[in-house]
């Protein structure tokens, strides 16, 4: 993936907006970024999984069917509230660097950038 630590962090409010939804667990959430056009490994998914838990955004629990154990995780109160903040400021940025076609030319933009 280009430009990844830029797009970092639409890959983590994606998790966490899902999570907020309701319950995921990793092959899911892999498949689900996949169609966004983000190709992630299990090797780059669960490190930020686990960050996103270890810093009270998620919490996990597993769970068990005959011989295989799955990892699902939910969005905390944290991880709820953070997620409305995220969707204010990227509704805020967007309406910056997305054009609106009903708008003529902006006045005041800055130039020589």
């Amino acid at each position: 993936m280009d430009h990844r630590d830029l797009l970092s962090g639409f890959i983590r409010l994606h998790i966490l907006h899902h999570a907020a939804e309701g319950e995921l667990y990793g092959q899911w959430m892999i498949e689900e970024l996949a169609r966004h056009g983000y190709r992630l490994s299990p090797g780059t998914l669960y490190p930020l999984l686990h960050g996103l838990e270890k810093k009270g955004y998620l919490v996990s629990r597993m769970e068990r069917e005959g011989r295989t154990a799955r990892k699902y995780y939910r969005a905390t109160p944290l991880g709820r509230k953070a997620i409305k903040l995220a969707t204010v400021k990227a509704k805020e940025l967007f309406g910056e660097i997305v054009p609106d076609p009903r708008q003529s030319k902006r006045t005041g933009k800055r130039s020589g950038l």
